[in-house]
């Protein structure tokens, strides 16, 4: 009797772990053939000219994209220069003031900002920035990134700074060092690598967003730097050439879609790397 009990229980230990198994592999399936599907329909585009040249007229052969991966890249470098300085600050003061009526009213805002979705975002930069300064521009689409950015870095460095010893702060507060060196000589570094994944985290959902630069950046057939001017990005071209009849854009928005999704991809490995070198063990 006892050897068959002992037998059942090895039975569903090992039923329940190839369960947990299948259903895990079973979850990254869809990440698995989402990435299939957009290697298979866009690497056919993929080449040098693709990256370099601007988007040609219909009809005319060829055409790149090189005005939306320059303009992707003015969105990403403004909204960072917005937010992450902000989001960083506001969490270390959440973590260092857990209680309080300021703390729990910015706690709040930020968790409802995060659940604001996105078109939303983008109509308020809209009313905000460019009916004030009537025109489109790279700069609007920037605030809008920034605003939709903020929450994870806040909610992120709040948790992260949460996780260090106060054992920690005592021993450098204890030794004279000031506060403010404690927090940023101390605390931030020991906490460096949860934030930078959160930075990276924040990045990587905004390079993907469509909707807030529909009513910011609008998009632009050219090549511009200029940011308070109109500027195309990945997600806008992939937008407008997916949605249109003709099957040569359809074919550069397979191509577009695969440099994003490679561009995103390299983001989370490039936080992994970084999270490696620098974290601290307590």
């Amino acid at each position: 009797m006892e050897t068959e009990n002992l037998f059942f229980r090895i039975f569903k230990d090992r039923l329940f772990k190839l369960v947990v198994i299948v259903f895990s592999f079973a979850s990254s399936l869809p990440l698995l053939f989402i990435l299939f599907y957009i290697f298979k329909n866009g690497i056919a585009v993929i080449n040098w000219q693709f990256l370099t040249q601007l988007p040609k007229p219909v009809g005319e052969v060829g055409g790149g994209i090189s005005n939306a991966i320059v303009g992707t890249a003015i969105l990403i470098i403004l909204s960072s220069i917005c937010s992450i300085p902000l989001g960083i600050c506001t969490g270390i003061y959440l973590s260092e003031h857990r209680t309080g009526k300021l703390s729990y009213a910015v706690r709040l805002c930020v968790e409802i900002l995060q659940g604001m979705p996105s078109i939303v975002i983008g109509i308020i930069a809209y009313m905000w920035i460019v009916m004030p300064l009537r025109t489109f521009s790279a700069f609007s689409g920037g605030i809008a990134l920034a605003i939709m950015m903020l929450p994870i870095i806040v909610r992120s460095t709040e948790e992260t700074l949460k996780l260090i010893p106060d054992s920690l702060k005592e021993a450098s507060l204890a030794l004279g060092v000031p506060y403010y060196k404690t927090i940023l000589k101390v605390i931030v570094p020991a906490g460096l690598s949860g934030i930078v994944t959160a930075v990276i985290i924040s990045i990587a959902r905004v390079a993907g967003e469509t909707a807030p630069l529909l009513f910011t950046a609008f998009g632009n057939p050219f090549m511009n730097v200029n940011i308070s001017k109109p500027v195309n990005a990945l997600p806008l071209l992939i937008f407008n050439y997916a949605a249109s009849p003709y099957p040569e854009w359809h074919a550069l928005a397979w191509g577009a879609s695969l440099v994003l999704a490679v561009f995103v991809l390299t983001l989370n490995f490039f936080a992994k790397m970084m999270t490696k070198k620098w974290k601290v063990q307590f």
